[in-house]
C-alpha cells in the first residue's frame, strides 16, 4: 500500500498513515448495524450463527431474487478463500435457503491471503440482500500526518485493490482533507461526488450525505479508518454501501464501551490477547527466537540485531517500564506456549525498570515453569549490578552478556542447535 500511496502524490507522512494498523475491527454484518444507525444505506443484512439462522435471515432479505451469503472474518480476501473443510470461497450467492452451505461455513476456519495458514474460524454468516450495482467506488475516511486531520479519500475504479488502481492510475484517487472544527460540509461533499462521476443529481446527493455521514462515525466513534470497497450506484439508481471495514482507536475504549463490546476475540491470535490482559504489549511472528524487552524502539532493534545476525524473531514483546517480577513470568508463560520458540533474549535497559526486577522475575520464572529452552539475557542500567549477582547466585542456567552483539549472536547460536 505504501508505495502505491506515494506514486498516487501521497507523501510519505500521509501513506504511513493510510497504511497505519487498525486497532480494533468489527464484524461486517456490525459495521452494517453502525451505517444504518448514523442513516447511512447498504443492503439488508441479517447475521446467523446456525444454518437454521440463516434460512430464516435467507427468507427475511431474498424477496424472491436470491441473496449473498458471506462468511463473517475479520480479514480481506474471503471471496477468494478457502475453508479447512474444503469449501472454496466465503462469499457466494444463493437462490434459495441455503442451510447446508451456512452449516459448512459455521464453524469452520477460511483461509485467506491476510489470516495465515490456520486461517480464522467462523462463528457468523451474513445473509444480504441482492443488488445489482451499475458502477462501484472506493470511499475512505483516515486520519492523515501531514495536514494533522483527516480526509476523505475517493475513487471511481472501486471494487477492487486500491493499490493497485493507486499505482497503475495516480489521477484516479482524490484526496479532501477535512477541517477538524467545521468538519465535511455539503458543498465539499457534493464537489467530490461529482468529481467521481454519478449518472444522476439523486445519486450524487445520497453519495454526498453518505460522504457526510461516514465522517461522523469516524469522529464521534474515535475510528481510525473506515473504508468502503465498493461503494456502488445499484442499476435501479440508489447509492449503497456495499461492504465496510472499520479500525478503532483501542484508547477510546472507555468511551466507545458499546462499539469494544462488539469485539470478537475468537479472530485474535490467543498469545495476543493473554499479552494484552497482563498489560504486555504483545505481537506474535514466525521466528523461533522469544524476545522479551523493555520499550518498543529497543524492542524493534533488538529484532533488527537478532536478524542481522541471520535469527528470525518469534514475536514483538515489549514489557513496559511498570513491570513486575509477575508480569515477567507472565511473559515467559506466553513465550514458551510457542512450540516454535527454541531460545529466548532478554535485552533491558533500565531506566525507569529496575533491572533487578527483572532478574527476579527471570529466575522466579526459571525455576517455576521448569525451564529449558536456552536462556540470554543482557541488564544494562538501574540496578545493573545488583541484578546480575542475583542470576550469579541463582545457579541457573542463563547466559549473561553484556554487548547487544554478543548476546544476539548468541541467541541466534542457540536457537539453530
Amino acid at each position: 500500500m505504501l508505495a502505491s500511496l506515494r506514486k498516487a502524490g501521497f507523501s510519505p507522512e500521509q501513506a504511513a498513515s493510510a497504511g497505519q494498523k487498525r486497532f480494533l475491527s468489527i464484524h461486517e454484518y456490525q459495521s452494517v448495524n453502525l451505517l444504518n444507525s448514523y442513516g447511512v444505506p447498504t443492503p439488508k443484512g441479517i447475521a446467523a450463527k446456525s444454518p437454521k439462522e440463516a434460512v430464516e435471515a435467507f427468507n427475511k432479505v431474498s424477496a424472491g431474487k436470491g441473496a449473498v451469503i458471506k462468511a463473517q472474518v475479520l480479514a480481506g480476501g474471503r471471496g477468494k478463500g478457502k475453508f479447512s473443510n474444503g469449501l472454496q470461497g466465503g462469499v457466494h450467492v444463493v437462490k434459495r435457503g441455503r442451510g447446508k452451505l451456512a452449516g459448512q461455513m459455521i464453524g469452520s476456519s477460511l483461509i485467506t491471503k491476510q489470516t495465515g495458514a490456520g486461517g480464522r474460524v467462523c462463528n457468523a454468516v451474513m445473509l444480504a440482500e441482492l443488488r445489482q450495482p451499475s458502477h462501484e467506488y472506493y470511499v475512505a475516511v483516515l486520519n492523515d500526518r501531514a495536514s494533522q486531520g483527516v480526509v476523505l479519500v475517493a475513487s471511481n475504479q472501486g471494487g477492487m485493490n486500491i493499490e493497485e488502481v493507486a499505482a497503475k492510475d495516480p489521477k484516479a484517487i482524490i484526496t479532501t482533507p477535512i477541517p477538524f472544527n467545521t468538519g465535511l460540509d455539503k458543498e465539499t461533499a457534493l464537489d467530490v461526488a461529482k468529481k467521481l462521476g454519478f449518472s444522476s443529481e439523486k445519486a450524487t446527493n445520497e453519495a454526498a450525505d453518505i460522504f457526510i455521514n461516514l465522517y461522523k462515525i469516524f469522529k464521534e466513534k474515535d475510528a481510525t479508518q473506515i473504508e468502503i470497497n465498493p461503494l456502488a450506484e445499484t442499476t435501479d439508481g440508489a447509492v449503497l454501501c456495499m461492504d465496510a471495514k472499520f479500525g478503532f482507536d483501542d484508547n477510546a475504549e472507555f468511551r466507545q464501551q458499546d462499539v469494544f463490546d462488539l469485539r470478537d476475540i475468537s479472530q485474535e491470535e490467543p498469545s495476543e490477547v493473554d499479552a494484552q490482559k497482563a498489560n504486555l504489549n504483545f505481537i506474535k511472528l514466525d521466528g523461533n527466537i522469544g524476545c522479551l524487552v523493555n520499550g518498543a524502539g529497543l524492542a524493534m532493534a533488538t529484532m533488527d540485531v537478532l536478524s542481522l545476525h541471520g535469527g528470525q524473531p518469534a514475536n514483538f514483546l515489549d514489557v513496559g517500564g511498570g513491570a513486575t517480577p509477575e508480569t515477567v513470568k507472565k511473559a515467559f508463560e506466553i513465550l514458551l506456549a510457542d512450540p516454535k520458540v527454541k531460545s529466548i533474549f532478554i535485552n533491558i535497559f533500565g531506566g525507569i525498570m529496575r533491572c533487578d526486577y527483572i532478574a527476579e522475575g527471570v529466575i522466579k520464572a526459571t525455576k517455576e515453569l521448569s525451564l529449558t529452552i536456552p536462556l540470554v539475557v543482557r541488564l544494562k542500567g538501574t540496578k545493573e549490578a545488583e541484578a546480575k549477582e542475583m542470576i550469579r547466585q541463582s545457579g541457573l542456567k542463563i547466559i549473561p552478556f553484556d554487548g547487544l552483539d554478543d548476546a544476539a549472536e548468541r541467541a541466534v547460536q542457540l536457537a539453530s542447535t
